[in-house]
């Protein structure tokens, strides 16, 4: 990672609590981990931030070249400097980490630590028999600076998001030039599958260096579930539903979009859909600010979608068609993380980067679904994704 995270408002906290330091017991799968050590690695490490604004990381002999050479460590030291192997043979694999916890806490003058709530019961508890005091943190502090994105992070982001257009643009061409036959789309003499579209994205993403889960790409019924991945045939005369959210294999930062197209005549109801989440998306977009919450920009996605007819969480929280999800959510090292685009979504600053992402669904019309990346700035927001809004496909 070619930056060092700000970690003044987790020092403020330590300071405020009367704590020795703040330690993750994590691999960098878990984000808080990846972001506060610059580092990563597929088996856990320990990273600790002492008051002073120290970074330090524990690591296993293994992971120290690296550890050394690519975190933004203010040290970085290795399990045999406490003997781990030793302790493990003499008390056990957990008991003997515990026990090169303690001294290696002890080494920083640490006595008592504050912990993310993801942070592991059995290491919590064997510290504290160990007479280390452990308190679980009420909210995510690290999640929290990690919502405000520096203009470096913003970049990587950016960069991912264009990897997903290029693979956006790819699924959208397969739709736009595959012959009809008996009301099914076929792509070279074979019929065009969601798989079919799903492998050629995922091709496309790992050829601009990123990788991909999961996908959606949802015809007919399944687009009225928006979290369906998407099987089978496609369809003329359907609502298709690509939603596409790559990550980055060498920064780890997500990108995230969302297009609905249909080949041929998807029907009048259909298209008023479609024209309503646009105008709804357009709304939001528009609202998005520095000082406005995430609820007010969801409120005004609302406003727009039940003007037009279509009921919401807001106005029936029962419904299970209409609009059924929240406005947007934050995207970084998670595609899922703070701020929130939804009812309790707190005040939007600079540097947040967020969805934006109306739909109106029902199974038996299908699903729409539009979705941009932005980021707020300090005179209101930019928009990082720069694909076409349409709904019919065409080669790009």
């Amino acid at each position: 990672m070619e930056f060092t995270a700000d970690l003044s408002a987790l020092i403020d906290v330590l300071d405020s609590d009367d704590v020795d330091g703040y330690l993750i017991d994590d691999d960098s799968t878990d984000s808080d981990q990846r972001y506060v050590s610059g580092f990563t690695a597929p088996d856990a490490y320990q990273t600790l931030v002492t008051p002073d604004g120290g970074v330090h990381l524990l690591v296993s002999g293994l992971e120290y070249g690296r550890a050394t050479a690519e975190s933004n460590a203010d040290s970085v030291t290795r399990r045999a400097s406490y003997d781990y192997q030793g302790l493990a043979v003499e008390h056990g694999p957990h008991e003997g980490k515990i026990r090169m916890l303690e001294t290696f806490l002890d080494d920083h003058d640490v006595a008592s630590v504050s912990v993310p709530r993801s942070f592991p019961t059995g290491t919590a508890d064997g510290l504290r028999d160990r007479d280390v005091s452990v308190t679980v943190e009420p909210e995510s502090i690290v999640e929290g600076i990690r919502a405000t994105k520096t203009d470096w992070e913003i970049d990587q982001i950016e960069a991912t998001q264009r990897a997903n257009e290029a693979a956006m643009a790819t699924a959208e061409a397969l739709i736009a030039s595959a012959d009809v036959e008996d009301g099914v789309l076929v792509h070279d003499g074979e019929v065009l599958t969601s798989e079919r579209v799903t492998e050629e994205i995922e091709i496309t993403l790992l050829r601009n260096g990123c990788q991909l889960d999961e996908t959606i790409v949802a015809c007919g019924a399944d687009g009225a579930d928006p979290h369906d991945r998407g099987s089978g045939p496609l369809e003329a005369n359907e609502l298709i539903v690509i939603d596409i959210f790559p990550r980055d294999k060498e920064t780890g930062y997500f990108g995230d979009m969302t297009r609905t197209f249909a080949r041929g005549d998807p029907g009048e109801e259909a298209r008023r859909r479609y024209e309503v989440t646009e105008r709804a998306y357009e709304a939001a977009l528009e609202a998005v600010e520095p000082g406005v919450t995430g609820a007010e920009v969801h409120d005004v996605a609302c406003d727009v979608i039940e003007e037009a007819g279509y009921e919401t969480l807001r106005s029936d929280p029962s419904t299970d068609t209409g609009f059924i999800h929240g406005t947007g959510h934050g995207v970084g090292l998670d595609i899922h993380e703070q701020p929130t685009v939804s009812p309790g979504g707190g005040e939007l600053e600079p540097g947040h980067v967020l969805t934006i992402e109306p739909g109106i669904y029902d199974p038996a019309v299908g699903g729409v679904r539009i979705e941009d990346l932005v980021v707020v700035t300090e005179g209101g927001s930019e928009n990082l994704t720069e694909y076409p809004v349409a709904l019919e496909p065409a080669a790009r």
